[in-house]
């Protein structure tokens, strides 16, 4: 079958398309034949071997697909590894029927990105009605999902960050209060401004480095700020312990890994999920469909900040 198959770690001038074995599914796995797959910006740092957990090679990347078992169902799927492919297998509690009125592209946009949105709000931060929340790269996978998720769950004021005029509209469209400039200069003054003055009680934050710092200055009494990623790669300036005692702050990590050990972690939330998007309270945003032999633009694009929403690749072409 055709994959994207990487024999060295580099960055997307490595992806190229291979022919390799066809997949076997093992006891306690189900085989799908692969509609769509989603393109993830932990896949960026997988493939230059740089995420949070080491890689080995030869891999195929993409930690997640849509497609069909061989009894038929339409599942999405979480796989780890082996996405970017005509076919792969899965554990068989980590593939979870998607209902009719949710698309593939939908699915895919919440399989990781809702849920991992879900938990910010839910279980890093725990958003009460009335909060303000901030939310970094307003417009990608996981800020648009949470921009949405906050104004459904009673926040009192959504403020996104965005790279660019379009972007920060798109994030209005979604409902966002604000919409502002992520560069990381001044970004404190600007986060106060969007807040009518005042520190905000949540941050959602992605990027690393000054934007971390300029986030964290802009947190309130009892604020609480989650980090679920590094886009920057840049790390952030530490922080006494003084500084969280006065204000009262939490800071939190969160990676969506932490989840696997227990399926219904991801299915609740998921469920839940589907059900707001069938009815049409949650809108997906799904950007650019890529072909399997275009899958090193995609990486580009995503590396760039020239993409909104989810990406996904289609493995036919």
């Amino acid at each position: 079958m055709r994959a994207i198959q990487i024999t060295e770690f580099g960055g997307p001038e490595v992806l190229k398309i291979s022919d390799v074995p066809e997949p076997v599914a093992g006891d306690g796995q189900v085989l799908i034949a692969v509609d769509r797959a989603g393109i993830n910006y932990a896949d960026t740092h997988q493939v230059e071997n740089s995420y949070l957990s080491k890689t080995e090679l030869p891999l195929i990347p993409g930690g997640e697909v849509v497609g069909r078992t061989q009894d038929g169902r339409r599942v999405v799927a979480l796989v780890g590894s082996g996405g970017y492919a005509e076919q792969t297998v899965a554990h068989a509690p980590y593939a979870w029927d998607v209902p009719e009125g949710v698309t593939d592209g939908q699915a895919l946009a919440l399989v990781l990105q809702g849920t991992t949105a879900w938990h910010l709000l839910k279980t890093s931060t725990h958003l009460q009605p009335g909060e303000s929340v901030l939310v970094h790269a307003g417009a990608g996978g996981v800020g648009s999902l949470a921009v949405q998720l906050a104004k459904l769950w009673g926040a009192g004021r959504v403020i996104a960050t965005a790279s660019t005029e379009e972007k920060r509209k798109q994030v209005l469209d979604l409902g966002a209060d604000a919409a502002i400039d992520g560069t990381p200069e001044g970004l404190k003054d600007r986060i106060l401004e969007a807040n009518g003055g005042k520190p905000v009680d949540i941050v959602l934050e992605m990027v690393g480095g000054q934007t971390f710092d300029e986030s964290f200055a802009a947190l309130g009494r009892f604020g609480r700020l989650v980090t679920f990623g590094a886009a920057s790669r840049q790390a952030a300036a530490p922080i006494d312990s003084s500084r969280l005692m006065k204000g009262s702050k939490t800071i939190a990590g969160f990676w969506l890994a932490d989840c696997f050990a227990n399926p219904q972690l991801l299915g609740g939330p998921l469920a839940e999920l589907f059900d707001l998007t069938a009815s049409g309270k949650l809108r997906p945003v799904v950007g650019g469909e890529y072909a399997l032999s275009d899958v090193a633009s995609a990486h580009e694009d995503l590396r760039a900040r020239r993409t909104v929403g989810k990406l996904v690749l289609d493995p036919s072409h």
